[in-house]
């Protein structure tokens, strides 16, 4: 018999497929990953999945260890690296830059996978996560708190990442378009429906650890409440709202000078 060891929380073997699809670049978002970047021309992205967010005019490396979330990765990006943050087969200062996006709250020691992304890297660190502390502004807290309280639990105190990353820290709140195509939770504000998609909640990790039972449930009364309108009548003007400032961060660490 053999068995797998995960590098994150989440079995992506099981969990991880349709991410390529569901998940996919959003342009607004990349604009901001992007600039961040600045003038780098070499740059790692650790936990990379299937390669959202990677700029094709730079050469990038990926690091990614499950093999699902590799083999998602589209033709014009190159193969990633299997390799974990915590132990990065790299050279210290090998890179102009760094990018770490939705990934962090996967690092079983999160200290020493920052700390292997400073080592490697001799400018700009960028990561993209979730607060924790803003999830309850969302309307799904009313109907799937199970979920965002594991959500919680799992996304690492933006104050801890600030002080572990060290050197010159910007955060960064960064509003979600109501179009964005990049399907996590939150992209979904104004179009409540998609939660009906098995296809949709299967490509969001906080779905896997929420037991079958609850998760109908949740899915249940959500489509009870848009069927009648109750959604409607209580939280209507989301679907209005051109963003929405949740929890996504962005931080920029850059090294002191």
């Amino acid at each position: 018999m053999t068995s797998t060891t995960l590098a994150g929380d989440v079995d992506y073997a099981t969990h991880g497929h349709g991410y390529g699809r569901q998940r996919r670049t959003d342009p607004r978002l990349a604009a901001w990953v992007h600039a961040q970047l600045g003038d780098a021309r070499t740059i790692l992205n650790v936990g990379a999945g299937a390669g959202s967010y990677e700029p094709t005019d730079r050469h990038v490396l990926a690091i990614e260890p499950s093999a699902a979330m590799r083999a998602q990765r589209p033709a014009h990006l190159t193969p990633a690296v299997d390799a974990v943050a915590e132990k990065l087969p790299l050279d210290d200062q090998s890179f102009d830059a760094a990018m770490a996006l939705v990934t962090v709250h996967q690092w079983p020691d999160l200290a020493q996978g920052l700390r292997e992304l400073r080592r490697v890297t001799r400018g700009p660190i960028v990561v993209l996560t979730f607060d924790g502390d803003a999830l309850d502004r969302y309307w799904l807290a009313d109907y799937a708190p199970e979920m965002l309280a594991v959500e919680r639990r799992r996304y690492p105190p933006i104050a801890t990442l600030v002080e572990t990353l060290g050197g010159a820290c910007e955060v960064h709140v960064l509003p979600i378009p109501i179009d964005c195509v990049d399907g996590f939770s939150e992209a979904f504000y104004a179009r409540p429906e998609a939660f009906l998609d098995p296809a949709v909640r299967r490509s969001q990790s906080a779905w896997s650890f929420v037991s079958d039972e609850v998760q109908a449930r949740i899915v249940e009364r959500l489509g009870a409440d848009l069927a009648s309108g109750e959604w409607d009548r209580r939280h209507g003007a989301w679907r209005a709202r051109p963003f929405f400032e949740g929890s996504l961060r962005g931080i920029v660490s850059r090294p002191p000078r």
